[in-house]
């Protein structure tokens, strides 16, 4: 079997490093808020190019918290509206209704996958405050087209960063680029801990302090509650984890580009359209390599059950049509339907040997 994503095998290859920083973690005795954490912080605020980063639990709660900031600044209230693409995983949408505001899904680039620049000027109204770009499957979203948008109706930008760290558009790196932006450290991204956690960046002093305090029970000062705040840290732990896995995310994207170079190159299935070659290859981090396929169950099953090939589907429902939405169950989103409908994600794992990549190239060529 040719797995998705082999988790084990990409952190055995720093399972010494790992070890030895929980042990680190363990004998200090101290396991929230502490030097792991501070030091991650600062790690990767340089990385990201930005003045603050603030460790959160998970990547909504860092989407969640930003939002509530703004809300607290006075920036943003109830009932304003938030454009977000309409074909990005839930969490983006989630992150919105948990602040009492209102998601616009506007459609994406048929070609990109990511949000379009002219439907987000289509869906500006006077009750839009925020635009949330999402860097959907590691390509950096046009960000200096959406912050002149921004600028000139006086917008928030807040990027969406789960699945492109490391992206960067014109040697900026995504995070740096909006007002603040979240990231995501679940497992399986390019940059993932041993469990959940999250970040947020940001350049605005005022809003990194506010944040300090909102993830931490709304406190700076221990027992004084200046916010209605939550529990959302990222464990000392994860950041030990994460300070080593750092070093080594340039690495791992460079070879996720190269295997995203050899299915560019080796596909020739007229029946599978192939994600658009950007035109910079760090503007993409290929946390996935999605292609579209008309008869995408066929094709599916076709590599699972004859061929021991395991694809995933990112994502088989659209958020206007979960259950959790049927409000927004009306809305006429065809593109989005349409990608939800052919959209398959292809193994994307840095340990792939190119005996695996050529069989599975080999394989979808055959497939008919």
């Amino acid at each position: 079997m040719i797995n998705f994503l082999d988790l084990k095998k990409i952190n055995a290859q720093y399972r010494t490093e790992i070890v030895d920083a929980m042990t680190r973690v363990l004998d200090s005795g101290w396991y929230i808020m502490g030097t792991e954490l501070a030091k991650f912080e600062k790690a990767f605020s340089q990385y990201c190019g930005v003045k603050h980063c603030i460790g959160v639990a998970n990547g909504l709660d860092a989407l969640v918290l930003v939002l509530r900031a703004w809300k607290e600044m006075g920036l943003v209230k109830n009932g304003d509206e938030v454009i977000v693409p309409s074909n990005t995983y839930i969490a983006s949408i989630l992150a919105i209704t948990e602040n009492g505001l209102k998601p616009v899904l506007v459609e994406p680039d048929e070609n990109t996958f990511n949000i379009s620049t002219e439907n987000i000027i289509k869906n500006i109204s006077d009750k839009t405050k925020v635009i949330l770009p999402v860097h959907l499957y590691g390509l950096a979203c046009p960000m200096a087209e959406i912050n002149e948008i921004a600028k000139k109706h006086n917008l928030l930008v807040l990027e969406d960063c789960a699945q492109a760290h490391g992206a960067e558009i014109n040697g900026k790196k995504v995070g740096s680029w909006g007002n603040a932006a979240g990231f995501s450290f679940y497992p399986g991204k390019n940059l993932g801990a041993l469990g959940d956690g999250g970040a947020i960046t940001t350049d605005d002093d005022e809003l990194a302090t506010t944040l300090m305090a909102l993830r931490n029970y709304g406190s700076h000062i221990k027992y004084e509650n200046k916010y209605i705040g939550v529990n959302s840290r990222l464990d000392e732990l994860q950041a030990a984890i994460l300070n080593i896995k750092l070093n080594y995310l340039e690495q791992e994207n460079c070879k996720r580009r190269a295997i995203a170079d050899q299915y560019l190159a080796g596909i020739s299935n007229i029946s599978v359209i192939l994600p658009t070659i950007p035109e910079d290859p760090l503007t993409h981090t290929w946390h996935l390599f999605v292609i579209k396929a008309t008869d995408r169950t066929k094709l599916q099953e076709f590599l699972s059950i004859k061929n021991d090939i395991q694809t995933l589907i990112h994502y088989p429902i659209p958020p206007h049509k979960q259950s959790a939405y049927v409000q927004y169950k009306d809305l006429n989103l065809p593109i989005s339907e349409k990608l939800h409908n052919q959209v398959l994600s292809l193994p994307m794992d840095p340990t792939l040997s190119s005996e695996k990549i050529l069989k599975i190239i080999e394989k979808i060529n055959s497939f008919n």
